[in-house]
């Protein structure tokens, strides 16, 4: 008897700590305690899991946010720790109440679980446990619960009698009409998903009166939800029947009074555009898309610039560029100009992608002033995304085309009289060379280049080395050794010590990119030349230039040319080279 007693009570000793850890005052030991709920499912087994764990947890669902979450997407894992599938119903009951609390981010965990369980219940199961679960949902008092209800109702439609079809319908089309902002915009959410559950021949007649009613709802925040509804339902209509059904109330949403919903049809255009295909596209979309790109909002005009490349690559082909030149190319030389520099960034960013449509004349004679505006322009971020896109524009006209047109453009910023703006030419330089390549580049913009690490702000020069660095990895050390390393050198010969500082910083950074063969050929003498420098800032920097390079030379060198340099400096008169002297010395290999 004693032992049966003591079973029992080992038996009872997971739930009993669970049920002390759940009334702890703690919020992170009720928390541990909920993560922890499958190991306790495992210790009860599935008949007192079913019996006493899951009605405990419905019972007590009364607690911090974090706790109530982390319940949420526990149970709906739980299906196997129940006694699989045939027992799924079990965790509905502590979901529902989930389903029903005020924070929204517990509400939507508990659904995503519902919705992730309404799958393995069978059918019976569906119309006896599931359904009558949705209802009361969708009927409650709370508008808590009928939001969640909204997201549950098509997950379980498609397996259930055409009977309980009609009511899941009924009670749907109510949520679309409650009172309820905030339950009206989680039915628009999910209409469009409803409506590739429900049989196409209701949708005419149910399904498109809900949308035309949630897209003239008096709040934008339903309205921008029923746009997007109404653009997943319009894959689901035939073209015909789509300019009848649904395209009214779109082209409206392209007006709408709320900025936000302009910006939703901006934003979804080019899924509308594939939806209704090329009749419509250029009826009614291409007009719809020219008035958006004018909007008066900036966020919208930026949605619609971000589209402008995806729009006009899928009109209809044979009206493609009579309709991007006589329409869309007007608003497009006006957002050149625009006040908003995301406007304008967006703009530039696939602007270059109309080249490719349009054809070489058309690109010379309509795009190139464009790009050769936005080149100018006083938004580092315009600047960069025309030049990230130059290859768009390269494979249409040809490098020597655009030599002569935008780079010179380029060169001029380059030289531009604000040191901020050269900075930001010098950092576009590496990607401009990778579209260009080594010939062109050698030939148009490595003086360039070069001139930099002579600049007369530090900023530039530094930039600069940082820069040949990067040139140096895309080209090779070939390149290097032939084009940039002789004009590196010959800076150690020039009458302004800050220069012949450049040409240390420049070796310091090149090394390693040029390996040890030319490093310890072209750059170690160099270093070790100016190391008799009368300037003793020039001397200490040969010695962090020492320091900073060794890695890169062999044992022959070090012990050459590198100790007995350091050794010579260690001897300078001046405090700094001896400290920074003795400081590469002494991490040295010792062999």
């Amino acid at each position: 008897m004693a032992s049966g007693d003591i079973q029992s009570d080992e038996s009872l000793y997971p739930i009993a700590v669970l049920i002390d850890e759940l009334r702890n005052e703690d919020v992170q030991l009720r928390l541990n305690s909920i993560k922890k709920l499958s190991t306790i499912a495992l210790a009860l087994g599935v008949e007192r899991t079913r019996s006493e764990l899951i009605p405990f947890l419905t019972d007590t669902i009364y607690d911090e946010d974090e706790v109530l979450l982390a319940l949420a997407e526990q149970l709906g894992t739980f299906t196997q720790l129940v006694g699989g599938e045939s027992y799924a119903h079990v965790l509905l009951p502590p979901l529902e109440s989930l389903a029903q609390v005020e924070e929204t981010i517990v509400r939507d965990k508990a659904v995503e679980s519902l919705r992730a369980l309404a799958p393995q219940h069978s059918t019976t199961d569906l119309e006896t446990y599931f359904v009558p679960t949705v209802k009361r949902l969708a009927q409650g008092d709370w508008f808590t619960s009928r939001t969640s209800a909204s997201g549950l109702i098509s997950v379980c439609y498609a397996r259930v009698s055409n009977h309980v079809k009609g009511e899941l319908r009924q009670l749907f089309k109510s949520l679309c009409q409650d009172d309820t902002p905030m339950v009206r915009r989680a039915a628009a959410s999910k209409l469009g998903e409803f409506a590739k559950a429900v049989e196409p021949e209701l949708l005419r007649q149910e399904f498109v009166p809900l949308f035309t009613n949630l897209a003239n709802d008096e709040q934008d925040s339903v309205r921008l939800l029923a746009v997007e509804a109404g653009i997943a339902m319009a894959g689901l209509f035939r073209h015909e029947d789509l300019e009848h059904q649904m395209m009214q109330t779109l082209r409206a949403a392209t007006e709408d009074k709320s900025w936000r919903v302009r910006y939703v049809v901006a934003d979804k255009l080019c899924e509308l555009q594939k939806a209704v295909g090329p009749e419509i596209t250029k009826n009614d979309l291409v007009g719809a898309y020219c008035s958006l790109l004018k909007d008066p909002e900036a966020e919208v005009r930026a949605a619609a610039a971000s589209k402008l490349k995806d729009f006009c690559t899928n009109l209809p082909a044979d009206s493609r560029e009579q309709l991007i030149m006589l329409q869309i190319l007007p608003c497009v030389k006006d957002m050149v100009g625009d006040m908003n520099q995301h406007v304008k960034s967006a703009l530039a960013s696939v602007i270059m992608g109309l080249s490719p449509i349009l054809g070489k004349d058309n690109t010379l004679e309509h795009l190139l002033p464009l790009f050769l505006n936005q080149l100018k322009d006083d938004y580092p971020e315009v600047r960069l995304n025309i030049i990230s896109n130059l290859e768009c524009i390269n494979e249409v006209i040809g490098v020597r085309q655009l030599s002569q047109s935008l780079l010179p453009a380029i060169v001029e910023l380059a030289s531009d009289a604000k040191w901020r703006v050269r900075l930001g030419i010098i950092e576009y330089m590496p990607l401009l060379a990778g579209q260009l390549g080594a010939e062109f580049f050698d030939e148009k913009l490595s003086s360039l280049c070069m001139s930099w690490l002579t600049d007369h702000v530090f900023a530039i020069r530094e930039a600069a080395t940082n820069n040949l660095k990067k040139l140096v990895e895309k080209f090779g050390r070939e390149w290097a050794q032939n084009t940039v390393i002789p004009k590196v050198i010959q800076l150690a010969r020039d009458q302004n010590y800050l220069y012949r500082m450049t040409c240390l910083f420049a070796i310091n950074i090149l090394a390693e990119p040029c390996g040890q063969e030319i490093t310890q050929r072209m750059m170690l003498p160099t270093v070790v030349t100016l190391a008799s420098d009368p300037v003793a800032n020039v001397r200490f920097n040969v010695a962090k230039t020492l320091q900073r390079i060794y890695p890169v030379l062999d044992t022959t060198a070090l012990a050459l040319h590198v100790k007995p340099c350091l050794e010579k400096l260690n001897q300078d008169a001046d405090h700094d080279v001896q400290h920074f002297s003795n400081e590469a010395y002494e991490i040295l290999p010792k062999a």
